[in-house]
């Protein structure tokens, strides 16, 4: 019994003696582990604090309402279908106190994406107005410390920028709208007046005054007094044949432009740059541009169009001509050129600067991409460039190197002229330039043309 008693005191201080053990081993744990500790209970203690601190930044930019906080959000898959193929989807997101709009823009034309590449995306941020412009105007800006800044110029919401990206967003749709409604009018003229005419060959006198620029895979047919001076000298730069517009003069740029017309390639080439090449036109209201050219080649000193359209316009429509007018063919006064253009058994042939746009560059025909008008030329020439990926520091000149001192035509000048003219004239005229009138949206000159 003894040794059973002296047993049972043995295994009671058995776990006494473990427990002893195990705090002896515990401290002789080595530094290190301490210092491990230590560290975790740090960085615990700092990321609680930068929390902290990220929750007030979150709130301060809230507070601020200011457009710029860029928000991404996943497009949904696959875009329905009835969407137009010349529209594009909004998508109104409203996220941490901010609205954004997600445009899906679809392709509307073969120069675009396929359908089967990502849609392209672009995001329009602007504040969500719970107040009224004269609250949002009189509440208080709460101040921007020195910690928030450089988040909120990441933001977009201290950089004068973003308000440009949205005004330039803008500007872009509006643009899209213009051209697709140009666009529509012009299928839809040429399928009352020249049905099947898309279907129809393409002959080379057709393509005869497209001009080719394939590095930008862009063709642009030459329409004379609509900017095409100039738009010769934006393509030779395109085309790596010059540095700078400025330094192209009136001569080379129509002579020694190094450019290729359409008609140059054979019928596979043509074909082929039809249908993947951008197609541009700019146009003119037709009187303005019909006063243009006269004042530009009957007005001035020109050693071609003096002999050449000056002496046959005056034997034909001048009583009593005198013998230097008709040796040298200068002085034609605008009534006479009227009655030159008008006549059906004309003593000159039709000259490109007063051909009508419709016959000049066969729209019903080559369905152009773009189609801008002279009365806005800078600004859709550079909305076009910055399409097509030109360059930055190219832009569309805005300089007339042709009788430079001379004022450019305008629709007073324009008026002043065709006041010479009794309204039977004018009607004429109208008639001559009808179809450029109804392709291209411009209205009537004077309310008694019919």
């Amino acid at each position: 019994m003894s040794s059973a008693g002296c047993s049972i005191p043995s295994m009671l201080l058995e776990p006494l003696c473990g427990r002893r053990r195990l705090v002896v081993s515990a401290m002789k744990l080595p530094c290190s582990f301490y210092c491990s500790l230590w560290f975790l209970l740090l960085l615990g203690a700092g990321s609680l604090l930068l929390l902290v601190h990220l929750q007030d930044l979150s709130d301060t930019l809230q507070q601020q309402q200011t457009p710029g906080a860029m928000l991404m959000v996943a497009p949904r898959w696959p875009i329905p279908k009835e969407q137009s193929s010349e529209s594009a989807a909004v998508l109104s997101l409203d996220i941490g106190g901010f609205h954004g709009e997600l445009q899906v823009a679809m392709p509307s034309n073969p120069l675009l994406p396929s359908p089967r590449q990502p849609p392209t995306f672009r995001l329009s941020p602007h504040p969500i107005t719970s107040m009224s412009g004269e609250q949002q105007a009189e509440s208080p800006r709460p101040p921007v410390y020195k910690r928030h800044r450089k988040l909120l110029l990441q933001s977009g919401s201290l950089n004068p920028c973003s308000a440009r990206s949205g005004e330039q967003d803008r500007q872009l749709q509006g643009m899209a709208q213009i051209q697709a409604s140009r666009r529509l009018l012009l299928r839809e003229v040429c399928a009352k007046y020249q049905p099947g005419a898309a279907e129809r060959p393409v002959s080379r006198r057709q393509v005869s005054r497209v001009y080719v620029e394939d590095r930008s895979s862009l063709l642009y047919c030459e329409v004379p007094k609509a900017g095409c001076s100039n738009w010769k000298r934006v393509l030779m730069v395109l085309g790596g044949s010059a540095n700078s517009t400025r330094g192209i003069a009136h001569d080379d740029a129509h002579y020694a432009n190094q450019l290729r017309r359409l008609d140059a390639y054979d019928q596979e080439g043509v074909a082929e740059r039809l249908c993947s090449y951008t197609k541009l036109l700019f146009v003119r209201e037709p009187f303005e541009r019909l006063v243009s050219a006269f004042r530009d080649k009957f007005e001035s000193p020109n050693s071609y169009y003096h002999p050449v359209f000056g002496r046959p316009i005056i034997s034909r429509y001048r009583a009593n001509a005198s013998r230097s007018a008709l040796r040298t063919g200068a002085g034609v006064t605008f009534r006479e050129f009227i009655q030159y253009l008008l006549d059906v058994r004309r003593p000159v042939g039709m000259d490109i600067h007063w051909e009508p746009v419709s016959q000049l560059c066969s729209p019903c025909r080559l369905s152009y991409d773009f189609i801008g008008k002279f009365e806005s030329l800078e600004e859709e020439a550079n909305h076009l460039l910055r399409s097509i990926g030109a360059p930055n520091n190219l832009t569309f000149p805005d300089f007339k190197d042709r009788n430079p001192k001379a004022e450019r035509t305008s629709s007073s000048i324009t008026q002043r002229y065709f006041q010479q003219l009794n309204s039977t004239e004018r009607q004429r005229a109208y008639d001559f330039y009808y179809m450029d009138y109804l392709m291209f949206n411009y209205p009537k000159p004077y309310k008694d043309l019919y």
